[in-house]
């Protein structure tokens, strides 16, 4: 698999796919890309870390494939600007305000069917990255990284595997376009970004049921919340949704922000059955310890939530709160016993 390196100058907005995105467009896009592998050894993945293990492991072979030799960090090379690691890796505002130094990484691991699993030699796995940077889309960067990491080894006993298959998925999570197979070893150009509307539900919805699947962290204010009140919930959706389109699409989401928090303020949370969980990831660059716990379960809420269904939808594939780049914040969605959000298919 041979690509060259691509022109990671931001794109001409006349005449390009994005310069036709209108910012008033209610909408989210993304890449979402599933990456399918044979395990040439037993490769086990440990509880609650096969997500935080991934992306551990493909910042350093990303870092080794895409920066200059000699590289002295992200922060400080003079090449950031153009840097593909840095812009997808390592991202950040320099010279911005306090709280901004560092922009959201536009992608997030669905990978949490993995965790506790043994794979055995000659079995397939695979896991899904979303990928939110429309203007200097990495994919052809993810393929080769991905296929290093595992001719590697991945896991505790760094077992080795081959990447087949690069694909992109659809709303429902069945390919719709083939991006990488290791029968043709050609890389091909990936599909127009899955669009998800953010416009409201037509149907009115009054009740409905948000499932925290995996450890999930809202802040409102400068502490973290202790349960996930709509308002609160609702706002880091629609935060984290407009963020990503402002630095990585088209724009900001075009709508009145304190509007939207004031009708989310009225939707009532009538049950919530949650629970703390504690995980623990060590950083194997500088050995430090991280927590990357919350809480998992569910919540019911009742109240005028027709407008509020989409943004849930999309943030099925963002994620919501802290540390969503290790998998966190994943979250599904059920209005009258029927998912809203599609469900992630058995990925094994």
């Amino acid at each position: 698999m041979k690509v060259g390196h691509p022109d990671w100058t931001e794109p001409r907005r006349e005449g390009s796919f994005i310069g036709l995105l209108s910012l008033e467009t209610l909408n989210f896009r993304l890449y979402p890309l599933r990456f399918s592998f044979v395990a040439l050894e037993s490769i086990h993945f440990p509880t609650d870390k096969a997500a935080n293990l991934l992306r551990g492991a493909f910042g350093t072979i990303f870092a080794r494939l895409a920066c200059v030799p000699h590289c002295p960090g992200a922060r400080e090379c003079e090449w950031r600007a153009t840097c593909p690691y840095a812009r997808l890796f390592e991202p950040s505002v320099l010279g911005g305000p306090s709280g901004f130094a560092d922009k959201p990484r536009p992608f997030v691991f669905r990978a949490t069917h993995l965790d506790n699993r043994t794979v055995p030699s000659g079995s397939s796995f695979r896991f899904d990255l979303n990928l939110f940077d429309l203007r200097s889309p990495v994919v052809a960067y993810l393929a080769l990284s991905f296929a290093q990491l595992a001719s590697e080894g991945l896991g505790p006993g760094r077992g080795r595997a081959a990447l087949t298959e690069v694909s992109q998925v659809d709303e429902n999570g069945e390919p719709v376009a083939r991006i990488y197979d290791s029968e043709s070893r050609i890389l091909r150009e990936a599909a127009p970004p899955m669009e998800l509307s953010l416009e409201p539900a037509t149907e009115r919805v009054g009740r409905m049921c948000v499932r925290f699947v995996t450890p999930t962290e809202l802040k409102s204010g400068q502490q973290v919340a202790e349960r996930p009140e709509f308002g609160i919930l609702a706002a880091r959706i629609r935060d984290r949704l407009s963020t990503l389109r402002e630095l990585y699409d088209g724009g900001p989401l075009p709508i009145d922000f304190r509007a939207f928090a004031e009708r989310a303020s009225r939707v009532r949370m009538t049950r919530c059955e949650i629970e703390q969980v504690s995980v623990i990831r060590r950083s194997s660059r500088t050995g430090r310890a991280h927590p990357i716990g919350g809480f998992i379960g569910q919540a019911e809420y009742e109240g005028d939530l027709a407008e509020f269904i989409p943004y849930l939808k999309a943030a099925k594939w963002t994620g919501v709160g802290r540390q969503t780049v290790w998998g966190k914040g994943e979250l599904d969605v059920e209005t009258g016993g029927t998912s809203v959000a599609a469900k992630a298919p058995a990925l094994y």
